[in-house]
């Protein structure tokens, strides 16, 4: 299975390291607490991510392998931090020439979304911890994620492994979609589904609750704790001006 790379794909990767230099931050509304959204880009960040991810995913009983030292071109790993310390990890994965980790479990499955044309990302590693694992800043969190994947490189479908336990969670808070029967992922030791959300549909949660009150009170997703569209412009912006420095 070889998936081209294209140009775009490469000229995105100058856009990952004109990111590293930039910090998008964000203000934690309900208990007052400033938190920062950025791109893991130095070894330290990297080496924090790793624990974060270690010892929640050991936590659960799973396995769990470190991000890369060094960013690659067709992932990004965004940190969640208050002051010095993270409090949130996601790793995007790009479509490309080695494909996205969860084609070694689900191919049958990610190949039928490619041939039918569309574009698929992953999101991997989320880990958040457990005393600061708000709401806004895990929809903060996949917010950027979201802007990144779907906006700066025209995602159409986002894919997700996770254990069968979570796959209520998952729909609940963020509208994810079963794609495939209960499988042994060997990479954590554990079952695994692949769950997918249509972007657009995302997209569409998220302009909803910019523009709705009523009933946000008993909304049980993450919709009504992402950015603003005043605020996901400005990212949008952002990002989009750096990736073509």
């Amino acid at each position: 299975m070889i998936h081209d790379a294209t140009p775009a794909a490469q000229e995105h990767h100058h856009f990952m390291r004109s990111f590293l230099m930039d910090q998008l931050s964000v203000k934690e509304e309900s208990e007052n607490r400033p938190f920062s959204i950025r791109a893991a880009g130095s070894a330290h960040l990297r080496a924090s991510a790793n624990i974060l991810i270690s010892k929640r995913y050991g936590w659960r009983g799973y396995q769990s392998s470190a991000i890369p030292d060094i960013e690659i071109s067709d992932s990004v790993t965004l940190v969640a931090s208050e002051k010095d310390t993270i409090i949130g990890t996601i790793t995007i994965g790009f479509d490309g020439v080695n494909g996205i980790l969860a084609d070694e479990l689900f191919l049958d499955k990610t190949d039928q979304i490619r041939n039918s044309g569309r574009q698929i990302c992953e999101f991997t590693k989320l880990a958040m911890d457990s005393v600061n694992r708000s709401k806004r800043v895990l929809a903060s969190l996949f917010h950027v994620a979201y802007i990144v994947a779907k906006r700066v490189r025209g995602a159409d479908d986002l894919l997700i492994e996770v254990n069968p336990r979570h796959v209520g969670y998952y729909h609940k808070m963020l509208g994810f979609q079963v794609m495939s029967s209960e499988r042994n992922n060997r990479r954590v030791n554990a079952p695994a589904v692949l769950l997918c959300l249509d972007l657009a549909w995302a997209h569409s949660q998220i302009s909803r609750f910019n523009h709705e009150e009523d009933g946000m009170e008993i909304e049980r997703s993450l919709y009504p704790y992402c950015f603003s569209a005043e605020e996901e412009s400005r990212i949008f912006h952002r990002l989009k001006h750096y990736a073509v420095r």
